[in-house]
């Protein structure tokens, strides 16, 4: 197999009649170190996309070893957390589920792990705060789990996966595909930016690119087993560096994974507004497969807190990348990520913050409450905005992004856009689906239908979703109405 990549999908050819996960059949006949045969196992993740996709790569693993998918960890043999670390209350989270499964499989206990960036942050002293886990493991060594799970089907305890200096850190040989029709792919991994109050830099370790070469060839495979819709990954994704000759720009390599033949959608996320740049923008008006939505998180109007925070662009810099995003012929959405309550924000501050969402007009903003982490600059400055006063801010916030989205979706009650469904509802007999431009809209349909592009007018809106209804039959390859 060498460094092949395998994928291995739960809606497909791989799939049994009951619809439970099982690997194609050159790997039912493993050699005996599949020892894992009979046992089942449980994933829970936290947190992104990146997060999610790491969750693909290690049940592949687990699969490839002979493991069988579980419905819930009450009843798993391995039970597997994948976490997050970015905010205190997605941490807190993982070390509340670890309490808990002790409790619950006291008469049965499973072997557990606890993976991704609370692995990585807290190391070896989740063993210290719980006793009962048996494998710590973070990201970078997802390509060494085979060796971390003969250990543990050897009886070892206290396995760990710790380094951040690995170079096989983007695919694990054996991906498991959770999504029939849209596949994550990484493209860079880690950070450099070095944030005050980030966490990313200590637990991804530096930016590390793939070579273009093996990104496009596993785009090509993914399109020959029926994807459709490839979303592009990295914490900062247009940071990518092509490490091989081709020395392919991201822009550039944008435009050859949207040439591939079969490919319908091209997402990416997440962008720095660094080095977001106007080849990307000239890239998505000239390339229809290329969705028109960006994510770009501002993370704070206001300059002052932008230094603190160590973001590298001021408010002005930062509406330049929008001006040029706002410039394109094609309509292109935005998101964003926005933090309240920062050390040493004002009010005033604060209202920078507000008037940046008035101006920019956002199409969705994930905002949160600033919460201090560990190892990172801002955790030895005052957290000195009350908890109850940032609650205030991100009420204040979102009440006001969710006037601006309403807004902006009614502009489109009578517009037609070609939408891919994800999904049916069937209490309300309603396909679920969505936008190049990341919309979701919900119109009647049939269960049949996911997977399909449908050409859907807009009949009315509110600020989270569209609602609309079916005007044609199944849009043709690379359409892009929008």
């Amino acid at each position: 197999m060498g460094n092949e990549l395998v994928q291995i999908r739960p809606n497909g050819p791989s799939s049994s009649a009951s619809g439970v996960v099982v690997p194609p059949p050159e790997f039912r006949t493993l050699p005996p170190e599949t020892v894992g045969a009979g046992k089942t196992f449980y994933i829970e993740t936290f947190g992104c996309q990146m997060n999610e996709h790491d969750s693909e790569k290690v049940a592949g693993v687990l699969l490839a070893r002979g493991y069988r998918p579980a419905d819930s960890d009450d009843e798993a043999d391995f039970v597997l957390y994948n976490t997050c670390s970015i905010r205190e209350k997605a941490a807190q989270k993982v070390f509340s589920r670890l309490g808990a499964i002790r409790k619950e499989r006291r008469s049965n206990p499973p072997v557990i792990g606890v993976l991704g960036c609370v692995a990585q942050q807290e190391g070896d002293q989740i063993f210290e705060r719980a006793p009962w886990v048996s494998l710590v493991c973070g990201s970078a060594s997802y390509s060494r789990l085979p060796d971390m799970l003969a250990l543990l089907e050897n009886g070892g305890r206290r396995v760990t996966g710790l380094s951040l200096d690995v170079d096989e850190c983007f695919e694990t040989e054996l991906t498991r595909r959770d999504h029939p029709f849209r596949a994550y792919l990484t493209i860079i991994e880690g950070c450099d930016k070095a944030c005050s109050y980030c966490v990313v830099p200590m637990t991804r370790g530096p930016e590390r690119s793939r070579p273009s070469g093996r990104i496009l060839a596993d785009v090509r495979r993914l399109s020959s087993e029926g994807f459709t819709e490839i979303q592009l990954l990295g914490q900062t994704v247009n940071s990518y560096r092509d490490p091989s000759a081709a020395r392919l720009s991201f822009a550039e390599l944008l435009l050859r994974v949207a040439e591939i033949s079969g490919i319908r959608r091209v997402r990416f996320m997440t962008s720095h507004p660094s080095d977001f740049t106007a080849e990307i923008v000239r890239a998505i008006d000239a390339e229809p497969v290329l969705a028109n939505h960006v994510h770009l998180p501002a993370q704070s109007g206001s300059t002052a807190v932008l230094r603190r925070m160590r973001r590298t662009y001021s408010r002005e810099g930062y509406l330049e990348k929008i001006h040029c995003i706002r410039s394109a012929r094609r309509a292109i959405s935005i998101s964003t990520d926005m933090i309240v309550g920062f050390s040493g924000e004002t009010e005033e501050d604060f209202g920078e913050t507000l008037a940046l969402l008035d101006q920019v007009g956002y199409d969705q903003v994930f905002s949160f409450k600033y919460s201090p982490r560990p190892k990172t600059l801002a955790l030895s400055w005052a957290d000195d905005v009350p908890d109850l006063e940032k609650g205030r801010r991100l009420t204040v916030l979102q009440e006001r992004q969710r006037e601006i989205q309403l807004e902006r979706n009614r502009r489109l009650v009578g517009r037609e856009f070609e939408v891919l469904v994800e999904g049916f509802q069937h209490r309300l007999g309603q396909a679920v689906g969505r936008t190049a431009s990341n919309r979701v809209v919900n119109f009647p349909g049939e269960a049949a239908w996911r997977g399909r592009y449908i050409t859907v007018r807009v009949t009315s809106a509110g600020p989270n979703s569209l609602v609309g209804e079916r005007v044609g039959g199944r849009a043709e390859a690379g359409t892009a109405l929008e």
